[in-house]
Order: C-alpha cells, then sequence, then structure tokens
C-alpha cells in the first residue's frame, strides 16, 4: 500500500474510532481513588462498560477481557471476584422465555451507587463549608484555623483520606443527629486524647453525651472532666 493508501486507511480508522466510543462517567475517573480501586481493576471496570456500550457484549468472556487488558483469564477473574466482593459488580440472571435459555450479563450498579455517594458527600460538605465557616475549630491547639471544614479536619486527624462511608458517618452525625459542629469536633478531639481516633469511638461518645444532655463544647468539657478518670469518654 502506498502512502495515500496508508493515508485513507487512517482517515477511515480515524472516523471508525469516533463512531464506537464509550462513555465513561466522569466521576468514575474522579473518585476513584477514594472507592480505594486499583489501576488494574478501574481498567478492568472501563472495559466492561465499553464492551456492553460498543460491541453489546453484556457478559464479555475471560479470555476476552485478558486480550484488551494485556493480562491472563486467571488475572481478570481474581480482579473481577475482587469487585463483587467489594459490592462494585454483580452478575444478573435472566431466563429468556422465547429462546429457553439463561441469559447473564454484568451489572456495574453497585459501581454508580457508591460514586453517587461520593457526590453526595462532597456536595454536603460544600454546603457545609459555606455554612459552617464561622463555627468550625481545630481539635488541637491551634484551634483558630476555624475556616477550616470538617472533612478536612478529621482526614489531618486520622492522617489519611475519608472513605465514602466515614464521610457519610460525619454527614449523619449533621444531618440526622444534629449534632453541633462544634461538639464533633470536640469528640474527635477526645478520641485523640485517647488514642483511640476511629470512628466507632467518636459516635461512642457523641451518643454518650447525646444520653446525657451535653449540648455544647462548655457542657462537653464539663462531663469529660468529671468522668475522664473513670474511662467512661
Amino acid at each position: 500500500m502506498d502512502s495515500a493508501g496508508w493515508k485513507t486507511w487512517a482517515e477511515g480508522a480515524s472516523s471508525g474510532m469516533g463512531a464506537g466510543m464509550a462513555v465513561i462517567p466522569y466521576v468514575l475517573l474522579r473518585y476513584y481513588r477514594k472507592l480505594k480501586l486499583s489501576d488494574s481493576e478501574m481498567l478492568l471496570l472501563i472495559h466492561l462498560i465499553a464492551f456492553k456500550q460498543v460491541e453489546q457484549k453484556d457478559l464479555p468472556t475471560m479470555e476476552e477481557l485478558a486480550e484488551v487488558m494485556g493480562s491472563t483469564a486467571q488475572s481478570v477473574a481474581h480482579t473481577l471476584q475482587k469487585l463483587m466482593k467489594d459490592g462494585l459488580i454483580s452478575i444478573d440472571e435472566e431466563w429468556d422465555e422465547v429462546r429457553g435459555i439463561q441469559n447473564e450479563r454484568y451489572n456495574v450498579s453497585g459501581l454508580y451507587d457508591k460514586l453517587s455517594r461520593c457526590l453526595v458527600v462532597e456536595e454536603k460538605n460544600r454546603s457545609f463549608t459555606k455554612g459552617n465557616r464561622s463555627t468550625s475549630a481545630r481539635p488541637q491547639a491551634d484551634e483558630e484555623n476555624s475556616s477550616s471544614n470538617m472533612f478536612t479536619i478529621f482526614e489531618k486527624e486520622f492522617g489519611r483520606p475519608l472513605s465514602p462511608m466515614e464521610c457519610e458517618t460525619i454527614s449523619s452525625w449533621i444531618d440526622q443527629d444534629r449534632y453541633p459542629g462544634e461538639l464533633i469536633l470536640m469528640a474527635l478531639k477526645e478520641a485523640v486524647f485517647a488514642g483511640k481516633i476511629h470512628f466507632r469511638y467518636i459516635d461512642r461518645i457523641l451518643l454518650e453525651w447525646s444520653r446525657n444532655r451535653v449540648k455544647n463544647v462548655s457542657d462537653a468539657k464539663a462531663y469529660t472532666q468529671k468522668f475522664r478518670s473513670s474511662g467512661r469518654v
């Protein structure tokens, strides 16, 4: 094939690429690290979405997935099992009465559900930052940094990014339990003091305070001082 022929072929290939595009949710690219997905797990999810959209294959074989990923069928199977265990994908079964056969397909609704939670957390974080700039406080000696938002404060104290579930827990304390932001941060401070920086312990502190009608930081300080020696808080 001469240069003109190759040019024509390239133009045709370019046109074909545009016709066969797969639509990948941007939130997947943005939040896959938050979901603690590895690059290979992320790539496999993208290929599952692409097979369905472009090739109309709801259940590509291990060999097909291994070929496009440059991997082995065994490695792909292992990755799929992990994604299923994490609730990101599942396999749906459907009986075709006309042909008398059972069809199977990959379902990524679990992935989309977790991504939607990330969006909710982000929006709540943004709203919280706007509405609570005057009440946020850092649970350390330098508490003057009141403009910091609560999620950032927690991440700094934990020394790592929060998981979507942990962000949901904070949102639940605010929206459902109606704990004041300053009280949540006080509970975090107490957890740091006790060397028990985990959400279950912080939730236990907040519940204990709620049962004993602790409504603000002053109440919390008085209650904590009174019962600290007993180990109840």
